[in-house]
Formats: structure tokens, sequence, C-alpha cells
């Protein structure tokens, strides 16, 4: 059984039956693979193009274009619905809430500021270390509580750069 939620639309798909449900009702599906990206799907008497264009690692989420329409697909089987209805799925988020400073360097500039909402992957500050600008970026989504640092500070590595919340 896989849980697709397509931008906020939820289906069930058991594999072992080939049903697919949606909203609680099965639908009829006619799936013919065109290449190893590349499907076309008839579904409830409608016509669909679809083309695989990014797949997570994890395999658990895919970018995917829909009649030229760029969809977001997570995907969760019976393993991480059971996770979630026991509330560790929580726990599996590695979210650390304190960035530090991976190495010996310069604070050239402050990005951040507290209370400033940052996503993961936004950049932080930027630290100088043996000649070279290395940006530090969010590992998490968060709000930045206390930047412990300011420009022109020489830290250590382990230092406490940013607190996130």
């Amino acid at each position: 059984m896989l849980n697709i939620k397509v931008n906020n639309q939820d289906f069930v798909y058991n594999a072992v039956s080939g049903v697919a449900m949606l909203d609680g009702k099965p639908v009829e599906a006619d799936v013919v693979k065109l290449s190893p990206t590349k499907f076309h799907l008839i579904i409830q008497q409608k016509s669909y193009s679809i083309e695989l264009l990014e797949k997570a690692e994890n395999s658990k989420t895919m970018r995917i274009l829909v009649n030229g329409v760029k969809q977001e697909i997570a995907i969760k089987d019976k393993y991480d619905v059971l996770l979630s209805e026991l509330g560790m799925d929580k726990l599996m988020t590695n979210k650390n809430n304190n960035i530090k400073a991976p190495m010996p360097g310069l604070v050239l500039r402050v990005i951040a500021s507290e209370g400033d909402v940052v996503k993961k992957g936004d950049p932080l500050l930027v630290l100088e270390a043996m000649k070279m600008e290395n940006v530090i970026k969010a590992d998490g989504d968060g709000t930045v509580k206390r930047v412990a640092v300011e420009p022109k500070q020489v830290v250590e590595k382990n230092t406490l750069l940013i607190e996130m919340a």
C-alpha cells in the first residue's frame, strides 16, 4: 500500500491488487511506459502525459511534469504511515538548533538576523578560512533565535555561530 500526495491530493495505491483509490473510491488507470522517464496515463477517462524530472535519493519525493505543469509528489509506504501514526516521524528529522563553525576562521559577513525565518540551504553567514570564503547555510527550516558572532570576529572550530529555534 502506497499513500501518494500530489499537490495536496491524496491517492492510495495497492501494489498487490493494482487498485488505485482517490478520495476513498477506486479508480481505473491505464499506464503505458514510453521511456524510463516518460509515461502516458489514462485515469477516469482523462489523458495525461507524465515525465519524471527529479527523484530524491530516498525515493520518497519526486518532481514530475504532468501535461506541461510541474508537480511535487510525496510517497509514503506502510512503514512511513505507521511511523507517522505513532508520532515517530518527527523523531526521524535531525534538526540541529546550533550552527557551529566547521573550521577556525574569520566571520566576514552575517547574512541572517535574529527573528529571520530561514529554509534549509539558505545562507546564514560567510566564514573565511585559509583565504577561502565559505557560506554557512541553514541545515533545516527554522527561525534565527540568536546570532552569536559579528563581522570581523575570529572563531575556532565548533564555536557557536547561530542558534536556531
